[in-house]
């Protein structure tokens, strides 16, 4: 079972029941550094496109994409360094992450769970978020339909326990403003064989 840390930047429980929890930690990586970061994930990632179908047609992933497993001798120093700035908000065997690489405001993920058979249960999602501000989605998937609206800031991780995945979905609309590009580590433990 994960282990919050009760320690260190600002904490806010957002959700705590049956449903899952779901916490949120602001300043976890210092401004400068979270910035340093960023430049080194953005420049030095072998950022891929993708494509999925939707609606029967092929329509391409708005949005770039990367995969490591965290034993990967190829992993970017950063990452490394990531993982043990999460590890201070909670502990978990992660083995994998995914990185998103949002270039502007037309860079989205449409609302979603992760798939929990891809998943190793009890274990937690922790987000690491770099570079500009973008507002996240949670929504309950049953009624009452709770819905969070959260400013992810460079350098705050957000935490979602495998339950919650059951019960919520979670995405990064499109704005109708300028962005600024940011970019998510996902940290997971997956078990098996990285996708």
């Amino acid at each position: 079972m994960a282990q919050l840390s009760l320690f260190g930047s600002d904490r806010q429980v957002l959700l705590d029941d049956a449903s899952g929890r779901i916490v949120l930690a602001r300043g976890v990586v210092a401004p400068a550094r979270a910035a340093l970061w960023f430049e080194s994930l953005r420049d030095d990632v072998p950022w891929k496109a993708g494509s999925r179908l939707m609606y029967e047609r092929e329509v391409e992933v708005p949005r770039l994409r990367a995969h490591y497993r965290l034993d990967d001798p190829a992993l970017p120093h950063v990452i490394t360094d990531a993982l043990t700035a999460v590890g201070t908000v909670v502990q978990a065997p992660f083995d994998s992450v995914g990185l998103n690489l949002y270039r502007d405001h037309r860079d989205s993920v449409a609302p979603h769970n992760d798939t929990l058979d891809d998943l190793q249960r009890e274990q937690p999602i922790a987000l690491l978020s770099l570079g500009a501000t973008r507002r996240m989605t949670i929504r309950a998937k049953q009624p009452p339909r709770r819905v969070m609206q959260l400013e992810l800031e460079a350098g705050s991780v957000l935490v979602m326990s495998w339950e919650t995945q059951r019960h919520y979905d979670h995405g990064i609309p499109k704005q109708r403003t300028f962005s600024a590009p940011r970019i998510s580590l996902a940290f997971r433990v997956r078990g098996g064989a990285l996708r």
